[in-house]
């Protein structure tokens, strides 16, 4: 081949893979906007030295990065404990800004409330920091029978947004109780049977007795069952007992008003209970209970249509051998 035409080739292949270079680059910014920003999540603080950042009351997509969860974290005098992480790694990457934005203390504990997505999947954001990665006693075995799942869901659902994201399983369990010590304040840990799911643990803290509860506690946003209707009530009667001065719930805005959020709750949990068991009774069919039951919470929650169905479908499931 003379000299002159393998130059000329050699340039049309440059210009070649600096234009396809271009175009992938421009797809990814058009395409994915929410991939490149990196911006702290806005935190409140709800009481001294506990910040909240909220989340929205939407399905994870690439606009929200999978920050549909309530996640935050608490400062002590000598370190950090992060409460949940967010959906995604980006946004997990955020929540940690947004502890940077307030403190230099060393994150040394990152704490998971319970096993679904929107609460674990920003863990990869903070293994630079080496904390302990805390759960309940059921967690990892949640995470190892889930995760590929939920990681395939959030691709599908995030895109490029997802890149990053990975299963960081707890490196400390919890079987009931614990404390961990943040420096001159402590956190206590609490682990329940199956409620909202069978990994659900409580934080409260001891200084401003606000009270993580996780998902145990839906507000506005309707709660989804995931465990065991009954022993969610259950798990809500303790709750109340904690006597919490204010309540971050998993979803929906931290409160003082605790009764008022109980009381939501567990007439919405109370309802799909009594009239699960009054269709078994006369022979209704799961198919039935679908259709019917609960109707009358419909207008008073968000995202009822779309988690409606399934607590009906997982509650008949449990009742029907009582």
């Amino acid at each position: 081949m003379p000299d002159a035409v393998a130059r000329r080739i050699r340039a049309a292949v440059r210009i070649l893979l600096c234009h396809c270079r271009a175009v992938s680059a421009l797809s990814i910014a058009l395409a994915a906007p929410a991939v490149m920003a990196q911006e702290a999540l806005p935190v409140t603080e709800v009481a001294p030295g506990v910040y909240v950042a909220m989340g929205v009351h939407e399905e994870a997509s690439t606009g929200n990065l999978g920050a549909i969860g309530n996640v935050g974290f608490i400062l002590g005098g000598e370190a950090v404990a992060v409460i949940d992480t967010g959906g995604s790694a980006l946004a997990g990457q955020q929540l940690r800004q947004a502890v940077r934005a307030v403190t230099g203390l060393p994150i040394r504990f990152v704490v998971n409330t319970h096993v679904h997505p929107d609460h674990i999947m920003g863990n990869a954001a903070f293994v630079a920091d080496a904390p302990q990665f805390i759960g309940h006693r059921n967690l990892p075995r949640a995470i190892a029978a889930r995760g590929e799942h939920y990681l395939r869901r959030l691709r599908e659902d995030l895109g490029p947004a997802a890149d990053g994201t990975q299963l960081i399983p707890p490196t400390r369990t919890v079987d009931s109780m614990a404390e961990i010590d943040l420096g001159g304040r402590v956190l206590r840990l609490t682990a329940y049977p199956a409620a909202h799911t069978d990994t659900d643990l409580s934080v409260l803290d001891v200084a401003t007795s606000v009270l993580w509860t996780g998902d145990l506690l839906f507000i506005d946003r309707i709660p989804v069952v995931d465990g065991s209707l009954r022993g969610w009530l259950a798990a809500s009667s303790d709750l109340r007992g904690a006597e919490a001065v204010h309540l971050v719930p998993g979803h929906g805005p931290p409160t003082a008003e605790g009764n008022a959020a109980f009381d939501a709750q567990e007439r919405y949990l109370r309802t799909i209970l009594t009239e699960i068991r009054a269709l078994i009774a006369q022979g209704g069919s799961m198919e039935q209970a679908v259709e019917t039951v609960g109707a009358s919470e419909r207008n008073r929650w968000v995202l009822f249509d779309a988690y409606h169905p399934r607590n009906v479908v997982t509650a008949y499931a449990e009742i029907e051998w009582e």
